[in-house]
């Protein structure tokens, strides 16, 4: 099927057509909204329509049994860092699969709930391995994208380092000494990276 962009489905049919409680895919999509559009950074979080985070989530418990925790750290490092469910979405989520029977849930060290995948959830992947490829080729790309740029912290740093500069600067003429002393601490601080 070919996928228009910002047209994400969770199934490999049914134009349009959201996935339900009961596992299927039901009635019209809400536009704009859904799971996937909540406790994002960059507005990235569109790149999951209605129903599109549970096929991930679920493909992530199938790669190996997971806790809450560990599945958004898991979305958040494929996607680079550009995107983060949070835990409001990620563990209803998680109910709602054990609730349609796609996975079941075990108590884990530290208390924490452990989900695995049934043989159900197992063939609602194989149902939609298109729709799940094309989700997981899209997180791909924005972690790839998300490597080639400079991590948050630094650009962070770089832009307190200008405004201090700038700053400085407009508060007066600077003196000889005062030049010195603020060239000096940015060759410092340059050659500190350099080295780093």
């Amino acid at each position: 099927m070919r996928r228009g962009p910002g047209h994400g489905r969770c199934g490999t049919e049914g134009h349009g057509r959201r996935y339900g409680r009961d596992g299927g895919f039901h009635g019209p999509r809400e536009s704009g909204r859904g799971p996937g559009r909540h406790g994002g950074r960059s507005g990235l979080g569109r790149f999951f329509a209605h129903g599109d985070l549970r096929l991930v989530i679920l493909h992530l418990i199938a790669e190996k049994p997971s806790h809450g925790y560990e599945i958004i750290k898991d979305i958040e490092q494929r996607v680079g860092g550009a995107y983060s469910p949070s835990p409001g979405v990620i563990y209803p989520t998680l109910t709602l699969l054990e609730e349609i029977g796609q996975v079941t849930v075990s108590a884990a060290e530290g208390g924490r709930k452990l989900h695995a995948i049934t043989d159900q959830g197992r063939a609602f992947l194989e149902a939609n391995r298109l729709a799940l490829d094309a989700l997981l080729e899209r997180m791909a790309a924005a972690g790839r994208a998300g490597e080639a740029s400079p991590p948050p912290q630094v650009l962070r740093a770089m832009e307190n380092v200008k405004l201090a500069v700038r700053l400085r600067l407009s508060r007066g003429p600077l003196t000889a000494d005062e030049a010195d002393e603020i060239a000096a601490a940015l060759d410092a601080a340059a050659l500190s990276v350099e080295r780093s």
